[in-house]
């Protein structure tokens, strides 16, 4: 193995292994707090949870595997399985960040009517949808033959062998790809640019009412006047980066696959295989920054994540103290003695 592809190899393990630990912790978090449990968002969560699970514990090993061994790894049928998987995977995490913006969207910009236009109900036809649509391109794939071992992502995904077939397989994956990719990214753009303009309208009201405060208290001492002003910034600031995280993320770890794939397709331009697998791990990366972009960063995880902390702890000085109770105890005839 060349010094690339050790690296390759590494990153994969790396991102395996955050991927699993920061989804379980999201499931955790979600098993242990019924109010988590209650919120429609966490449906969504939930499920895009379960995805990236699911991908870091299928198709990133055999792309681990790809990667060592250059080659296919395991048989042709477990190769299907998991470019099955993987094509439906990547399909309903981005539609799952599409209904999770479309939430925040009536969320913010309905609030009055969020919870008779948002209930589990309306949350679990979306979720509905979004598996049939996943489910869709990949059984068309698989009955059409065009799952396989893809050397240039070192991966079991869409590929075609057959030469006869490439107008069809062309016309497939850009289709796959608009209903996909740039669907969910339009979805996203639209909501959370709407949910931004509604954040800095808000901003500008609270900012009226604080400067007008400001000048009505003459006496205030300026290190309090400083503190305002500053939280304002930070205001207005908030939501800005917010809104760019979720889209940046998605379009910085689904773009340059997408972009190669679709490159991959004309003849006339050669892709190198390193950038291949680059752009794969750069999709495999979403994985691992969703946990800590929808959910562990926000105060409800946080304090979930802390609770189940001290619980642990606390089951632990109570066993230990058990124990060096039941050891004195026993001590105690003997200093009879």
């Amino acid at each position: 193995m060349s010094i690339w592809e050790l690296l390759l190899a590494f990153v994969v393990v790396v991102l395996m292994l955050v991927a699993l630990l920061a989804n379980v912790l999201v499931l955790m978090c979600f098993l242990y707090s019924a109010d988590i449990r209650k919120q429609v968002p966490g449906l969504f969560i939930l499920n895009l949870t379960f995805c990236n699970l699911l991908m870091a514990v299928s198709s990133m090993p055999l792309t681990l595997a790809g990667i060592i061994y250059k080659s296919q790894p395991g048989g042709d049928q477990v190769c299907h399985v998991v470019g099955f998987l993987e094509t439906f995977l990547t399909t309903n995490s981005m539609l799952s960040m599409a209904a999770l913006s479309i939430d925040r969207w009536i969320a913010v910009v309905f609030p009055l009517s969020y919870h008779s236009k948002m209930r589990y109900r309306d949350a679990a036809l979306i979720l509905s949808y979004t598996w049939l649509h996943s489910a869709s391109f990949p059984t068309v794939a698989a009955s059409l033959s065009w799952l396989g071992f893809h050397h240039l992502y070192a991966s079991c995904t869409l590929y075609n062998k057959r030469p006869e077939d490439r107008t069809q397989f062309v016309i497939f994956t850009g289709v796959f790809h608009a209903l996909s990719f740039l669907l969910s990214l339009v979805v996203l753009c639209f909501t959370y640019l709407k949910v931004l303009k509604v954040a800095r309208f808000h901003c500008k009201r609270i900012d009226v009412i604080t400067m007008q405060t400001l000048v009505l208290l003459v006496d205030i001492h300026p290190s309090v006047r400083e503190r305002c002003l500053e939280e304002q910034r930070r205001r207005r600031q908030r939501a800005t980066k917010k809104i760019s995280t979720f889209i940046g993320t998605f379009i910085l770890c689904f773009a340059p696959y997408v972009i190669t794939r679709l490159v991959e397709l004309s003849s006339v331009v050669h892709i190198n295989s390193h950038w291949g697998v680059i752009s794969k791990c750069l999709a495999y990366s979403k994985a691992v920054s969703d946990p800590f972009v929808y959910s562990l960063l926000r105060h409800q995880y946080k304090k979930t994540w802390k609770d189940i902390i001290n619980k642990i702890l606390k089951r632990s000085s109570i066993n230990s103290s058990a124990l060096a109770g039941e050891a004195h105890a026993r001590n105690l005839p003997q200093l009879n003695e």
